[in-house]
């Protein structure tokens, strides 16, 4: 690692030490040369999926986008910066778990949703008006009773895992 003062790429490592969940790890850098200190962080760097719009034009994952309209959705709302970003986290972990080099945006838009129902309702409903770009006022209306009559239940009473898709369409 080359010193950021001096330039001199001969530095020792003196303190190393792992984040709470295990998945950065912090050194502490001392140069050779100058005897300057300073703090590096590794990261593991996996690679997002492409974004594939529905123009067919492809673009970068964009953590701070994607970040960003849900806290323009989440704006005024009762919704803490932890939740928010706990949600985004969970998105980038199901694009990752995808596989997949491209991923439509509209499957990016529906795991939006998905986190937005749990977080806050009207946070959802207004990232639906957005998203499915409603022509008129029934269609914002049927969004809010499904909001309203919430998950159906299976013969159990327990939340049916398939009333999702409906959502979705699929």
């Amino acid at each position: 690692m080359k010193c950021p003062f001096c330039a001199d790429p001969n530095t020792q490592v003196t303190d190393t030490r792992e984040n709470e969940d295990g998945d950065v790890v912090r050194r502490r850098r001392r140069c050779v040369k100058c005897d300057k200190r300073f703090t590096t962080y590794e990261r593991i760097d996996l690679k997002m999926p492409h974004i594939v719009k529905r123009n067919g034009n492809r673009t970068e994952f964009d953590h701070a986008k994607l970040a960003g309209s849900m806290k323009l959705a989440l704006r005024k709302r009762p919704v803490t910066i932890e939740a928010i970003d706990a949600a985004v986290d969970r998105i980038e972990a199901r694009l990752l778990a995808m596989g997949e080099q491209e991923v439509p945006s509209e499957k990016v838009g529906e795991l939006v949703m998905k986190e937005l129902k749990k977080l806050d309702k009207v946070a959802y409903i207004r990232f639906a008006s957005v998203y499915r770009n409603f022509a008129d006022v029934d269609e914002f209306s049927e969004v809010i009773r499904e909001v309203q009559a919430g998950p159906r239940r299976s013969k159990t009473g327990k939340p049916d895992p398939d009333s999702e898709h409906d959502l979705f369409g699929g």
